[in-house]
């Protein structure tokens, strides 16, 4: 080495090993309350393991997932809050495989920045361990990357894989649908995770707002009303599926009811939905008024107020509303299942909150 040059260590390019290892030791004991007993090491392993309880289980399938949580990460940014996108993670991947009846067993993360923050890092992983900790799954593992020049001052990515399980013989893939099903619909607690480029486009462009500002028809500002977190829907499905049979399931996600629920029909099959049978939440009403959004476009790329779809016989509606009910949630008949194309058909107008 020359005498003349000063010596040059990771943190020069950029990279900051000790920031790391600060953020790692404050989220330790959060990750550690998503264990179970099936979660054989600790915190730090190169791989993550785990035992699987294959009890009463005859031909037990592993369901996986990998998603992310898209542009609703720029509220994240523009509000300083990063406490929610976690569990926005978490709840989009474990909806996405329980459509196929599959219960959550672990989940995985990678979390990638330009210059890492230890106080972010721990509210992301703090989210995560939340919305875990609901599923009733267990974080297992996960990559912190700083990588700078790869993304701007303040900004991060952030996705993850769900890993489930479910019998065979339990596997629910909409191939028992038949004419004259009955569709219920789960609310919603707003976007969740889909719609947001359209959403900001709409918020901060063409209206001209803050996230500090009042959003029209919510009664909350632009901050609370848009970072609403993502629902989960597993454990209330958990007990519906034990209690009704469930014969096809729909997370309504990118793409809305619109390109989701034809996801899941048998050929010559069609879905009529009922679109005055559910109050849509205030900010769908203001991102079609103050956007002028079409109704068929905000129904393809809006949840428009449902979040999950389940399809049963017409024999075990009254059940299924029952036990989401007595289980503290509310849910609606908000369609029936018809002979024709797979797709959608829509019965009157978007019911708007307050109209």
């Amino acid at each position: 080495m020359s005498a003349h040059k000063k010596p040059m260590s990771y943190r020069d390019a950029g990279v900051n090993i000790d920031a790391a290892n600060e953020a790692l030791a404050e989220i330790k004991g959060l990750v550690k309350k998503t264990f179970n007993d099936q979660v054989l090491q600790d915190i730090g392993s190169f791989g993550a393991m785990y035992q699987l309880d294959l009890q009463n289980l005859e031909e037990p399938v592993l369901v996986s997932s990998v998603d992310g949580v898209g542009t609703k990460l720029k509220l994240a940014f523009m509000t300083g809050k990063h406490d929610t996108v976690g569990i926005d993670l978490v709840s989009h991947c474990v909806n996405d495989i329980l459509v196929q009846g599959a219960r959550p067993l672990f989940f995985l993360d990678y979390f990638a920045v330009g210059k890492l923050e230890p106080q972010v890092v721990v509210d992301v992983l703090r989210g995560l361990t939340t919305g875990c900790r609901y599923a009733g799954c267990a974080l297992i593992g996960g990559e912190t990357a700083e990588m700078p020049d790869m993304y701007q001052a303040g900004e991060y990515d952030l996705a993850g894989t769900i890993v489930g399980i479910v019998d065979r013989k339990k596997i629910v893939d909409g191939s028992a649908i038949r004419e004259g099903d009955v569709i219920l619909g789960l609310p919603s607690s707003g976007l969740h995770t889909n719609g947001f480029s359209l959403a900001r486009k709409i918020v901060f462009e063409a209206a001209g707002l803050g996230v500090n500002d009042p959003m029209p028809h919510t009664g909350r500002t632009v901050a609370e009303a848009l970072m609403e977190p993502h629902v989960s829907y597993a454990k209330l499905m958990q007990l519906v599926m034990r209690l009704v049979d469930v014969r096809g399931m729909a997370h309504i996600t990118g793409g809305g009811i619109t390109e989701n629920f034809p996801r899941i029909l048998p050929e010559g099959l069609a879905a009529e939905v009922n679109l005055e049978s559910w109050e849509v939440p205030g900010v769908f009403r203001f991102l079609q008024e103050t956007g002028n959004v079409e109704e068929l476009e905000m129904l393809r790329t809006f949840n428009v107020g449902v979040g999950f779809m389940i399809v049963v016989p017409e024999d075990h509606v009254a059940k299924a509303l029952e036990t989401v009910e007595l289980a503290g949630k509310t849910c609606q008949v908000v369609g029936r299942i018809t002979r024709g194309e797979r797709r959608v058909h829509y019965i009157g107008k978007l019911r708007y909150a307050g109209e």
